[in-house]
């Protein structure tokens, strides 16, 4: 069977699915990306594809999210021509991101092929994203770009044979016509490798920032993951409470994973530092105990999770990020944002403690209740684990995911 993925992150939300089928003899595996990231899988060809342009400077902002879309398209189309007439590889069915645009004419080459399409996000002005936390810098200009911000997706979801997404929450935001029929089933946690570890001293490597710190046991250890430090994931929220527990909590030290960069949302509101030295700028903290470790590979990852007393993981109503879901599989002790694409997973006092997003006050104070609390921690810390083990791990979200696959081929 030749099997086609397209996403422009390689290998993205289908690095499991791919490696499932590139695993199983007479599968021919193609993987259609902008880019590697440096990422290999065994048994899967990656051919890449590149748009001819930029969107125009003066494209109107509402639709240059559109444009870019239809240049994705365009280059995955003159892609498939080329692994058509070059390397004789036809897709029996095609499974795509149709975040970007590159599924966007799939249908049009290949008509017969079944086209699933993986759906993150649609965009709402009220009860999600953006507006969910309306302040002076919101406008009605707001409200007509993120309506417009949906044009590709409308597109795409008109076109795929079949519709899936993550979550329950995600599904949600989709307009009711489309939401009916799209199923949900999450991409999966490696729970064998996200697993809890015993104790023991933690090494963070010396950068040229820093000299090299080691971090025993007996230290209480407060964990952060996000891609980008920004407003969407709570940054400027935790940094607070990080300031207040800092003051109160001498043995403390906190490690946070990740990039200065804004992957969602808007830049500071000078336009031109990062969010990291906007907030260092209006929150004063004890640098010396806490930690930027910046992106880490996967086995130094572990570590520092393993190692973590409390995890503190925050979002706007938007997309659930895997970080909350792998704590939760490392068995970690969690405290995360009150809001809907969390409370999904996490039950307050079952299997992890919810706080205020608008609050570092609150943020602080439940910290805190695990902090002092080991049974406490434990007891929830099983818990999470045990809820990803029912619902998330990889092993059966791969197995449903396939059964999707070779119903839509029927």
């Amino acid at each position: 069977m030749n099997i086609l993925f397209l996403h422009p992150n390689f290998p993205g939300q289908f690095l499991h699915l791919a490696r499932h089928f590139a695993s199983m003899g007479g599968n021919r595996v193609v993987f259609l990306s902008k880019q590697t990231n440096g990422n290999q899988l065994r048994g899967v060809e990656v051919a890449l594809y590149k748009p001819s342009r930029e969107p125009h400077k003066d494209t109107h902002h509402y639709i240059k999210p559109l444009e870019e879309a239809v240049l994705d398209g365009q280059a995955v189309v003159r892609a498939l021509m080329a692994l058509r007439d070059q390397e004789k590889f036809v897709p029996d069915v095609i499974i795509g991101h149709t975040g970007w645009g590159s599924t966007l004419y799939c249908k049009d080459v290949y008509p017969d092929v079944p086209l699933l399409g993986y759906f993150e996000w649609y965009y709402n002005a009220k009860g999600s994203d953006v507006i969910y936390f309306p302040d002076e810098t919101t406008s009605i200009d707001s409200y007509f770009r993120i309506r417009t911000r949906n044009a590709h997706h409308l597109l795409n979801l008109a076109a795929c044979d079949v519709r899936f997404t993550p979550t329950e929450w995600q599904r949600a935001q989709f307009p009711k016509e489309y939401r009916e029929g799209m199923q949900v089933i999450h991409e999966g946690v490696d729970t064998t490798f996200c697993c809890p570890a015993s104790g023991g001293k933690l090494m963070l490597p010396k950068t040229e920032k820093r000299e090299a710190v080691a971090l025993s046991e007996d230290v209480e250890i407060l964990t952060y993951v996000s891609r980008g430090f920004e407003p969407y994931r709570g940054y400027p929220q935790f940094m607070e409470a990080v300031s207040l527990l800092l003051k109160r909590r001498p043995n403390l030290h906190v490690i946070l994973v990740g990039m200065d960069r804004t992957c969602y949302g808007v830049e500071p509101p000078d336009g031109k530092k990062s969010w990291v030295r906007y907030v260092d700028e209006h929150v004063k903290y004890d640098k010396s105990r806490v930690h930027f470790v910046g992106h880490l590979d996967r086995s130094s990852y572990q570590k520092v999770m393993q190692a973590s007393t409390v995890h503190v993981y925050l979002t706007r109503p938007f997309i659930l990020s895997w970080s909350m879901l792998e704590a939760m599989s490392f068995g970690c002790a969690l405290v995360a944002s009150k809001t809907p694409p969390v409370e999904e997973v996490v039950e307050n006092g079952k299997n992890g403690l919810l706080a205020n997003f608008r609050s570092p006050q609150h943020i602080a104070q439940r910290v805190e209740e695990l902090l002092d609390d080991k049974e406490l921690r434990k007891r929830l810390g099983r818990a999470a684990r045990e809820t990803i083990l029912d619902h998330y791990d990889v092993k059966d979200c791969v197995r449903k995911q396939v059964d999707m696959i070779f119903g839509a081929m029927k």
